[in-house]
């Protein structure tokens, strides 16, 4: 019985999920049946011995056949598996004219591989699950505006398509209009609706829960992340670890030294029935399911919760990682910025600050212009027109607004470049530590600061401590950021050591040193600018990696979604795995030894051996098995929006300016 007869038999007439072909249901009901028919016409009617005979012969062959002939292509291709023990059990039997006993053992084989394939499917099926949500079908609009029902594999980059409530994104696309709640659990592995708007990047196989849009298509077919995420998953179920490879490479060897044991129990005993027991009992099938069980188990609760893992290697490979290095912006922080501090000078409103502010900075894409218009506008102040304005990369715009010149920007350059001052006491070191500081001026006169920071993940300092928690033992930042915001946000989540004002070089150098200090490092980032970094460290993370091509393959292990809680469950699971594992060739050494002590001493007969065999196999499946329910416990992904987490301010309270209508935490 080949392990991939459990794991890749498919009917492709149906979903692709592992099934056995309706032929060998059709020929083990029939067997099961004749093989009945045999005992019963011997016990309750006492028919000829030639009557139960030719039924338990057909049943035989019936059951057995199968069997006989996968073993027959084998040995013509020259390959020696374990399914040729079995066949020559029953050949033995048949030999012997002990149809009943060959009938029995063909039987016990053939349902122990059908419920093994159905045990064993459960797993594969919680992976088809996730990457079968993109549908047959897709509403395309025409340019005149009406719709047409098209098939999902002729889209094409540029069409547009229209989704009501319940529907399956079709392609991966941009909201061309509408407003509606998203399931993205088939992608991101949160199963909390996402609210989307117009503007916002959707993905092939999530799910509109709420009203109507039109999408815009940007990558339809295999090109979506969901058909990137269905290959990736299908690829490392593939792979395998080099205890698989040492398996496999040694499985040849074990038929025959199988057959020099049957020979000498013959040698001593002359017991054909013994011989046949042992030949049955040996067959390795729980010994071979160990690994590729529990690990297909394992990659279907990591895709579950959004985990690619593209190599099995890498899966058991985290159970080694001692050391962590994250990248700060973008994974122990959001990578938005967002206003934290307001300082203004006397006589100035804080609203006033603001609006002259983000008017100013309106039309940059710069993200230090897009928070604070999303401030301007989160508290509903209106904004001036801007004129002649001139930006200067990095470090500040310059406007007309109301008619007077705004300069909006670092210190330095206000001083430097324009010759303007600072008064006084409007910022001190306890007001702006951790944060990034643009300072207004008004025709020549600096009339506030603005100070923004990038919000801190909630779940960061409970994710790292849970790191700990598993055994890790070196929690490392690395930013290009300024030293002040990086050990500030460092001391906020837990980290053990910050490098800070950090090049890619610099990174991929911290990563060696920590390499050479002894640690299996993991690199956490978001693969892109750390690209370097993550192929540097034993073990690379992408994190967000959902509708980035880069993220997906720059790393060993892809996060759809941005929850760092996904880190500690990964390591856990990667140790459970290999907890399994180690469980499973327990289970199966011990029946293969025992049975075969069994057997040879006569014990056991072949029908007891057949029952011991499909005993241990299943055992293993259902151990792995349990790996498919991990991380049913683990909380909720926190929000990755930092609109839905209003940033604490320290310090005194600043007035409520009298435009406000809606509260931003600068102003509360």
């Amino acid at each position: 019985m080949q392990v991939t007869s459990l794991l890749s038999q498919t009917d492709s007439a149906q979903t692709g999920a592992p099934v056995l072909k309706r032929s060998r249901l059709a020929a083990l009901g029939l067997g099961t049946v004749t093989l009945a028919n045999s005992y019963l016409a011997a016990w309750l009617f006492n028919l000829p011995p030639e009557v139960v005979s030719t039924s338990a012969l057909l049943a035989t062959l019936l059951l057995g056949g199968p069997l006989l002939l996968n073993s027959y292509r084998s040995l013509r291709r020259g390959e020696y598996g374990i399914n040729e023990l079995v066949s020559l059990a029953i050949l033995a039997s048949v030999s012997s004219a002990d149809y009943q006993t060959a009938g029995v053992v063909a039987w016990f084989m053939v349902v122990g591989e059908l419920i093994e394939t159905r045990t064993a499917a459960g797993a594969r099926a919680s992976i088809e699950a996730l990457v079968r949500h993109t549908p047959s079908k897709a509403r395309r609009l025409t340019p005149s505006g009406l719709e047409e029902e098209v098939p999902s594999a002729q889209l094409r980059p540029g069409d547009v398509v229209r989704l009501r409530p319940g529907d399956h994104l079709p392609a991966d696309g941009r909201i061309r209009s509408g407003r509606a709640a998203l399931n993205e659990a088939s992608i991101t592995g949160e199963s909390l609706p996402v609210d989307k708007a117009e503007g916002d990047e959707v993905f092939a196989g999530s799910i509109n829960l709420t009203g109507v849009l039109e999408v815009e298509v940007a990558r339809a077919g295999d090109d979506t992340t969901l058909g990137k995420v269905r290959q990736l998953i299908l690829a490392a179920e593939q792979t395998k670890l080099p205890i698989m490879r040492l398996i496999d490479r040694y499985v040849g060897y074990y038929t025959p030294l199988v057959l020099v044991l049957g020979l000498m129990v013959w040698m001593f005993s002359h017991d054909l029935k013994r011989v046949i027991a042992v030949l049955v009992i040996s067959c390795p099938c729980a010994f071979v399911l160990a690994t590729p069980t529990a690990m297909v188990a394992a990659l279907a609760a990591a895709s579950r919760l959004g985990i690619l893992i593209k190599n099995v290697a890498e899966l058991e490979l985290a159970a080694r990682v001692r050391a962590f290095l994250f990248d700060k912006t973008g994974t122990l922080t959001v990578g938005r910025l967002r206003v934290a501090r307001l300082l203004v000078a006397e006589g100035v409103k804080p609203a006033e600050l603001v609006r002259l502010a983000a008017s100013a900075e309106q039309h940059s894409n710069h993200p230090v212009a897009r928070a604070l218009v999303e401030c301007a506008r989160e508290v509903e102040l209106p904004l001036a027109p801007a004129t002649e304005v001139e930006e200067s990369a990095g470090l500040g715009v310059r406007a007309v607004v109301d008619g007077g010149e705004i300069r909006v920007g670092r210190l330095n350059w206000l001083r430097e470049q324009h010759g303007i001052s600072v008064e006084e006491g409007l910022t001190r070191p306890a007001d702006t530590e951790g944060l990034s500081l643009l300072h207004v001026a008004r025709n020549g006169q600096v009339i506030g600061a603005i100070g923004l920071r990038d919000e801190v993940r909630r779940e960061a300092r409970e994710s790292l401590a849970a790191l700990r928690h598993a055994g890790v033992r070196h929690l490392v930042m690395v930013t290009g950021d300024r030293e002040a915001v990086a050990r500030m946000v460092a001391r906020e989540v837990g980290c053990d050591e910050v490098r800070a004002e950090c090049l890619p070089q610099d990174k991929v150098a911290q990563v060696r040193q920590l390499k050479a200090r002894g640690y299996c490092v993991a690199v956490v980032g978001d693969g892109v600018n750390d690209a370097p970094a993550l192929a540097a460290g034993d073990l690379g993370i992408a994190m967000g990696a959902a509708g980035s091509d880069v993220a997906i393959h720059s790393a060993s292990i892809a996060l759809m979604n941005s929850d760092l809680r996904r880190l500690p469950f990964l390591v856990e699971l990667s140790r459970a795995t290999r907890c399994t594992i180690n469980q499973n060739f327990l289970i199966g050494l011990a029946f293969i030894v025992g049975g075969l002590t069994l057997a040879a001493f006569g014990y056991i007969n072949p029908i007891v051996a057949a029952i011991l065999h499909n005993t241990g196999s299943l055992m293993v499946v259902f151990n792995s098995a349990r790996l498919v329910r991990s991380g049913e416990a683990l909380p909720e992904a926190a929000p990755a929006s930092p609109a839905e987490v209003p940033a604490p301010v320290s310090g005194a309270l600043l007035s409520q300016p009298s435009r406000a209508r809606r509260p931003h935490p600068v102003f509360t």
